[in-house]
């Protein structure tokens, strides 16, 4: 299986990357255990595939010694130049406080040596408190380490454009921020992506397909209680859609969504990926890899054979205009984690 030429972009100068991401918060434990060996196995099967783009954080687990060991592996059974068309893009979330150089840097390094690489791809910073300023100084301290060679480019996770407006005044060049968008949750469109195009950002989403709930297997199933939602992802995803409109509501988008991949013999969740991959300003759709566990690479590249239509929009759109707005309800992207 080839990836067509639309499913990558180029992200920056030295960046080329497919536009579905493989998102490895699957592996941090939240989600049942992972089974090392064969989460190797299944990355070789991802990027054999075109899904050479992974998206981790110091804290999901193993994820990063995974890309330390998987670049390892692949070095040693197809060269050097095999480890050239993987991106590996990683998260520091440092406990707020005061930041000095050492600590930017011995936490950097400590990426490096898992990743087992001489420069961090993309280091995409967190930060859970704005009333603590000390978030300008770390990405600073990082913007240092990039002239140094340590990282290649600086980008953020779950930043209000609020925030990120200020990180881009005091001149740290960002290149993405990390925020949920989907059919649910559309906080983006009201503040966000404006800001990204003005100022050359991108967006990489995450819960696009709500945990899984954008999906066939919820289509006409009574609304789950809380003993039924077995994963982290789950009981997230189902707060969300309570406060956008609830069950019901959410059957009717998960009827049109149906009909829509009907017309193009795809999934439901190829159509929520697809529709959120055509926003502007967003560079990729981060999809949940359950390596060793549950693949769906044949299904994700589904997303890049076809092209929704207005009228499929039009549809969509008119179950969006019931639904409650999220901006006003929890603020803007990444509002919900600092409450």
């Amino acid at each position: 299986m080839t990836l067509p030429e639309q499913s990558r972009l180029q992200f920056t100068a030295d960046l080329n990357i497919c536009r579905i991401l493989n998102g490895m918060w699957q592996v941090s434990g939240a989600h049942g255990r992972i089974n090392p060996k064969a989460a190797i196995q299944a990355m070789f099967q991802y990027v054999d595939a075109g899904f050479t783009t992974w998206d981790l954080a110091d804290h999901y687990g193993p994820a990063e010694d995974f890309i330390g060991e998987f670049r390892r592996q692949l070095i040693a059974t197809r060269g050097q130049e095999a480890v050239a068309n993987i991106q590996a893009f990683t998260k520091w979330v440092p406990r707020p406080g005061k930041m000095t150089k050492k600590l930017v840097e011995d936490n950097i390094n400590i990426s490096l040596r898992r990743m087992d690489v001489e420069a961090l791809d993309l280091m995409q910073f967190h930060w859970w408190d704005y009333q603590d300023k000390n978030y300008l100084d770390a990405l600073k301290y990082m913007a240092e380490l990039q002239s140094e060679g340590k990282i290649k480019h600086l980008a953020l996770t779950n930043f209000d454009t609020e925030h990120l407006q200020i990180i881009t005044e005091a001149g740290i060049k960002i290149v993405s921020n990390q925020v949920q968008f989907s059919l649910v949750d559309r906080r983006p469109e009201v503040a966000m992506v404006k800001f990204c195009q003005q100022h050359n950002i991108k967006l990489f989403t995450y819960g696009t397909v709500c945990g899984g709930f954008l999906s066939e297997k919820y289509l006409g199933q009574p609304e789950p209680g809380s003993f039924n939602l077995g994963t982290v992802s789950l009981r997230k995803y189902k707060n969300m859609i309570d406060g956008w409109g609830g069950w019901r509501l959410f059957q009717e988008l998960l009827a049109t969504l149906q009909e829509i991949a009907d017309k193009y013999q795809v999934s439901i969740a190829n159509v929520a990926v697809r529709y959120i991959l055509d926003k502007p300003a967003v560079g990729g759709v981060i999809v949940g890899a359950r390596l060793g566990i549950s693949e769906h690479i044949e299904n994700n590249a589904k997303v890049f054979s076809f092209i929704l239509d207005q009228e499929d929009c039009d549809r969509i759109e008119q179950i969006s205009q019931k639904s409650r707005d999220l901006y006003q309800l929890i603020g803007d992207c990444g509002d919900e984690y600092r409450r």
